[in-house]
């Protein structure tokens, strides 16, 4: 029987429509994903404009000459002047006008003896108003007049000040009212006493009495002596010549001094010339010569920032001085140019954009100004900028040939920071398209000849010698214990050392918070035996108004010490840094590319950062450096460079920053140390599986959102899944949590079964995400009580540092357009938002009794610290690997196969994932049953 027409089997043609549909059907959702993500993208912009802070509004630029040649102290002077005097006029006739209308409505009325005399005060302060100007021509009589609030140099020539009136006494030593009277007393008295003893014992007694004071020493060793092209400031004898000067005056011409005392002074016309000739110039220069300060300024008197451009449109004729016609008809513009100078990081920027408007004499945000996130401090007149290498990336966006600058400075690439090493490839693509283009690689240390051949065979302009010289130091033998070490030679140098500040390198926030501790402690104890010692600590992620007070100046008599990470090893010149503490360590990102983890690892420095770091005891005096490890460990154990961040870090987040840049082809980007292949191979498989790229490499809109949180891209996933899930608020609770390194819970060796039972009172079904959401929910119903951790065996610390990051999410999740919604009681939404962003570690039961993770088959084990240590879920999902005596998963929570598909079918829809129905038996654990196995939670 023939085959009826509508049975018969699908042709060819109609085989090649359905596909043909099937493509124009996936390109369409493409093509609006992409319209989605471009407008996403401008709504960003205009919330970033938005939400910037303003440190600089726009001023009406006066025209008055002679309000052009005072300083800035001088018109607030004239300022306030004008302010007094018209407020005193106001005062005055509002006193009149109350007095008119309290003698028109209380005429003829008795009043009550406290109204009369508030009446007649009035009248008497009416009166003494009128009369000032009377009084202050009586002041000038020749009298004695009461000592006044001036400062030393506005009453140095005070006649009647007491202390010119023993200028004599003064110029030998002495001071003080009545000293001769007190000078005879004191020998008519001494030779009315009898004396004993030996003839030096005068001399004996004045030799200083020393205390035992420390309990431990460290010892060092001298080795070498950085030398110092000046040693000391030549400029005392000077000084005297400028007592009567004004303050401001006094203080542009210090700056000015001090401007060429800096080695790169002696070699500003070479290095100008050397600019004019190159487009792109390698300069190195020792910690200290003024690269950072002075080039720009070096490069605006060379009129670096005034650029001419022909335009043959017709343009209407006005009164603009800036537009000139040339003899052929074409126009000549002349265009303001910024020299854009770039650091790697924001405090950085700040203090050196403050010392330029300094040196400069101009108001900071106007000619000069800084630019980091979320704060903006310049102006339509800025012609020098600094800023941090994200910022410029975030210009490219809206400028992609930066055709506002005419100089671009790179300081400090020495670091080769992600973003450094990103904007290199960036920056020598825009040197070829503008030939006018300046570009300048700074850095005090680095390998000039391999920037040089990845510039181009750019020239190198090397500067040599430093401002002062360091002593290094190296201990005897090893240090086990490197804090500890730290803290005794802090106190070791603040005892016997001369005044001047400490400046300490440590890992991270826990290792500063731990010194200033047992600095805190061990000062108390030692209490009036040594001097005031202020410590201070800094960290990038302490607020900007914390870190600013590293820059105040020790107390009279006193010594600051700074605790540091490598925040303040680069451009950061702090005032009266005389001694350095350098422990040879510092955090570095590693990825393990096998499991796909990255962690933070305490690894030693390299050679460059080790003379950085010396550096900084010369900045601003002859200084010494501590190092806390020997000799033969910096020349035998020390790499020569660090190893660049993009080697060595998931390159997730670097696909998601170049894409959102515009940035495709990643593969042939002009990297200058590519990144493992293998790596960036993982980082877009990752990321396809993600959804943050489709199928052929582009961004998404969900990958556009993804890029503007700064954490890894499974857990920037599982906030975006939470909209979904209508979970949002305690997914970022988890996350938070997440992010503190696992050092929630405390464990002291004395009381591990009471920390054991209370960590265990926090178990709640789920895993332990929902067992860290507890804890948090928890210590937030406490009011945030610090009593309440203690109790609990929970670290304050590492919570209040989870409720910080979870403040900082919650700002961006609502830039990226994210309602915060809140659902405790759906753990079920909670776990598939989880496995919506770490479905790439999945793990599942296997027959031998062990876990095997489904993406690279490697057996672990539950972490016995787990909530679900005792259970045997059959699928889970683990935040991190971790090995000890085994390879554990840490950070576990149970989940069902069908989540996978439902969350993930793009994965998982060709993996073989086993139905309940047909899974084998579970294996009896002997001697317990089920009922045993399973936990009560009540």
């Amino acid at each position: 029987m023939a085959a009826s027409p509508s049975q018969s089997p699908p042709s060819d043609h109609q085989q090649n429509q359905s596909s043909s549909s099937d493509d124009d059907e996936t390109n369409t959702r493409r093509d609006a994903d992409i319209r989605a993500r471009d407008a996403f993208a401008k709504r960003l912009r205009e919330r970033d404009d938005d939400q910037t802070k303003k440190k600089f509004k726009a001023e009406p630029v006066s025209h008055e000459s002679d309000r052009s040649k005072l300083s800035v102290e001088e018109l607030r002077k004239r300022s306030r002047h004008v302010y007094l005097k018209s407020r005193k006029e106001k005062k005055i006739d509002e006193l009149e006008q109350e007095l008119a209308d309290e003698d028109y409505l209380f005429k003829g009325v008795k009043l009550t003896k406290r109204e009369e005399e508030d009446i007649k005060l009035k009248r008497i302060a009416l009166n003494l108003a009128r009369e000032h100007d009377q009084a202050q021509q009586m002041e000038n009589v020749d009298r004695y007049h009461m000592p006044t609030g001036k400062s030393d140099e506005t009453s140095k020539n005070d006649r009647y000040r007491e202390d010119n009136r023993y200028s004599d006494a003064k110029a030998n030593g002495q001071s003080g009212q009545n000293f001769e009277q007190r000078k005879w007393e004191d020998e008519v008295i001494h030779t009315a006493l009898p004396h004993f003893g030996s003839l030096d014992k005068d001399a004996k007694s004045k030799q200083p009495k020393y205390d035992y004071i420390l309990d431990e020493e460290i010892q060092f060793v001298q080795q070498l002596t950085i030398p110092g092209v000046n040693e000391f400031l030549q400029q005392k004898e000077k000084s005297k010549l400028h007592e009567h000067e004004d303050e401001n005056k006094r203080k542009y011409r210090t700056l000015l001094e001090s401007r060429k005392t800096l080695p790169i002074y002696k070699f500003r016309e070479d290095l100008m010339s050397a600019i004019r000739d190159h487009q792109v110039l390698i300069i190195e220069g020792e910690t200290g010569s003024g690269k950072t300060t002075q080039l720009t300024q070096y490069l605006f008197e060379e009129g670096y920032c005034e650029a001419d451009t022909e335009d043959e449109d017709e343009v209407e004729d006005g009164d603009d001085d800036d537009n000139i016609k040339l003899p052929d008809g074409k126009k000549k513009t002349k265009k303001k140019m910024m020299i854009g100078c770039t650091q790697p990081r924001r405090v950085a920027a700040m203090s050196v954009a403050a010392r330029v408007a300094e040196e400069m004499n101009v108001k900071l945000g106007r000619e000069v100004g800084y630019s980091i996130r979320f704060e903006d401090c310049s102006s339509e007149r800025t012609i020098i900028k600094y800023m941090t290498d994200g910022m410029l990336l975030r210009e490219f966006l809206g400028e992609p040939d930066l055709a506002s600058y005419s100089v671009l400075i790179v300081d400090e690439a020495h670091e080769r920071t992600l973003h450094t090493d990103i904007l290199f490839g960036l920056v020598k693509d825009i040197a070829r398209f503008r030939p006018k283009l300046k570009l300048l690689i700074s850095s005090a240390t680095l390998d000039a000849e391999k920037f040089s051949q990845f510039f181009d065979d750019a020239p190198i302009f090397r500067i040599p010698g430093r401002r002062f010289p360091v002593d290094i130091y190296y201990t005897k033998a090893p240090e086990a214990d490197y804090v500890d070490a730290a803290v005794v030679t802090v106190l070791q140098i603040h005892v016997t050392q001369p005044l001047g500040d400490i400046l300490v390198f440590l890992t991270g926030q826990e290792e500063i918070e731990l010194a200033n501790e047992m600095l805190l402690e061990r000062t108390r104890k030692l209490g009036t035996k040594i001097k005031e010692l202020i410590i201070l600590p800094i960290y990038s992620t302490l607020p900007s108004d914390m870190q600013i007070r590293i820059f105040e100046p020790a107390p009279p008599g006193g010594r600051k010490v700074i605790l540091a990470t490598n925040i303040a090893e680069t451009s950061l010149t702090i005032d009266g840094i005389h001694f350095v503490i350098d422990p040879g360590f510092c955090k570095q990102k590693t990825y393990n590319a096998r499991n796909g983890m990255e962690a933070l690892t305490i690894t030693p420095i390299s050679k460059a950062s080790a003379n950085q770091r010396a550096g900084r005891a010369g900045r601003v005096a002859p200084g010494k450096c501590f190092r806390l490890y020997t000799s033969w460990a910096y020349q035998h154990e020390l790499d020569d460079n660090s190893i660049p961040e993009i080697q060595r870090t998931n390159l997730g987040n670097v696909v998601l920053l170049l894409k959102s840049l515009g940035i495709n082809d990643l593969v042939n980007f002009d990297y200058m140390d590519p990144p493992p292949m293998e790596t960036l191979r993982l980082a877009f498989e990752q990321l396809y599986a993600l959804g943050a790229l489709n199928h052929k490499v582009e961004l998404t809109k969900l990958g556009r959102r993804m890029a503007e949180f700064p954490l890894d891209p499974m857990l920037s996933k599982t906030i975006l899944a939470s909209e979904t899930y209508k979970c949002s608020a305690e997914i970022l609770t988890i996350v938070s949590m997440l992010s503190v390194n696992n050092s929630i819970f405390f464990r002291p060796k004395d009381k591990t079964l009471l920390a054991d039972t209370a960590r265990q009172a926090f178990f709640v079904p789920g895993g332990d995400h929902i067992t860290l959401l507890n804890v948090y929910n928890q210590w937030k119903d406490t009011n945030f009580s610090t009593q309440w951790c203690y109790e609990n065996f929970i670290q304050f610390r590492s919570m209040n540092r989870a409720r910080q990051v979870r403040d900082q999410l919650e700002t961006l999740m609502e830039r990226v357009e994210i309602e915060i919604l809140s659902n405790p009681a759906d753990t079920i939404g909670i776990r598939k938002s989880i496995c919506a962003g770490f479905f790439y570690h999945t793990a599942k039961f296997s027959k031998n009794g062990m876990y095997k993770t489904i993406r690279h088959q490697q057996s672990v084990l539950i972490h016995p610290n787990s909530a679900l240590f005792d259970q045997i879920p059959r699928y889970v999902i683990y935040f991190e690997l971790v090995l000890t005596t085994k390879e554990y998963m840490r950070q576990v929570i149970e989940i069902e196969n069908e989540w996978l598909r439902e969350t993930a079918p793009h994965f998982y829809k060709t993996k073989k994932l086993d139905d309940d129905d047909k899974v084998k038996k579970m294996p009896k654990v002997l001697g317990k049953i089920k009922a045993e196995l399973e936990r009560n939670y009540s």
